[in-house]
């Protein structure tokens, strides 16, 4: 699929970007392959139509905006808008609707590349954390293959890592976790164009914006660029939350989502009425 880049510049002369304090906003849409999974026994009524629809309404729940604002060595990324919960009404059964993405509407992720550092102020279960660290060291193989990205010429880039993957079944009372490592391959495109070693969320660390970020199951594309825009772009760095190291809060989320596992065991699975299974998975 071919995303127009819609660019907008707002430029004194053609050497702008050359100078240290430009700044802009890049706007991304990100879209995930979600394995959510949700099934009606047949005495539902609820055919393999009406099932399609909903898992095509959990997967519009998975496309969201977010906005990079940049300077030459910082930035913040936020979500730009938030997509209406679809109230679903199938036969006599409501579609529930349940969010696992890490990322929230209040989230903002802060980058101060010369610092090698980051900030990221995010929530779990209503508690809010400041996540303080150094910036992930991303092992970039760089390629001589390019491509265009709206008017500007992109160089590709990839990487690759173990991550663990873990999925539940849960059917009829009873729950089933599956564990499993396997490599991720991210293939990234960047532009010397653009000279800040800077990209959507986490990314950075190139010698050049990022515009695309592709893992397999997520992808991140950007879809307009507005450098040197007249109003200044003010970046600051988040300050609200408890504030923890990366290593604790992926330890902080690990127990959350075994706490309510635990819960929806003890309460002989996740109970939504009329025989409704619901898979989880990724």
């Amino acid at each position: 699929m071919k995303i127009k880049l819609h660019v907008v510049v707002f430029v004194l002369c053609s050497h702008f970007v050359k100078a240290q304090n430009f700044h802009g906003k890049a706007v991304y849409k990100t879209s995930r392959k979600s394995s959510f999974k949700i099934s009606f026994e047949k005495e539902t009524g609820i055919d393999n139509k009406m099932q399609e629809e909903l898992q095509k309404r959990f997967q519009k729940m998975n496309q969201k905006t977010f906005v990079l604002e940049f300077s030459k060595y910082t930035s913040t990324y936020k979500q730009n808008a938030v997509l209406d919960v679809p109230n679903s009404q199938v036969g006599k059964n409501k579609a529930m609707v349940f969010s696992f993405d890490g990322a929230g509407s209040n989230d903002i992720y802060y980058k101060n590349i010369q610092e090698n550092r980051f900030a990221n102020q995010t929530g779990i279960q209503g508690k809010r954390f400041l996540v303080k660290d150094k910036l992930e060291d991303f092992k970039w193989e760089l390629s001589s293959e390019t491509k265009n990205i709206g008017i500007y010429t992109c160089y590709k880039a990839t990487f690759s890592k173990k991550v663990e993957d873990s999925s539940v079944t849960i059917k009829k009372g009873s729950s089933v976790e599956d564990k499993k490592k396997e490599i991720i391959s991210t293939t990234v495109w960047y532009t010397t164009q653009i000279p800040v070693r800077n990209g959507p969320k986490n990314y950075q660390g190139l010698p050049g914006l990022i515009l695309e970020v592709n893992d397999g199951r997520n992808r991140i594309a950007c879809i307009e660029i507005i450098l040197n825009p007249m109003d200044i772009v003010s970046i600051q760095e988040p300050e609200k939350g408890k504030v923890v190291s990366k290593k604790k809060y992926v330890k902080i989320q690990e127990q959350k989502a075994q706490e309510i596992m635990d819960h929806m065991k003890g309460r002989n699975g996740l109970d939504m009425g009329n025989d409704l299974n619901v898979k989880f998975g990724g």
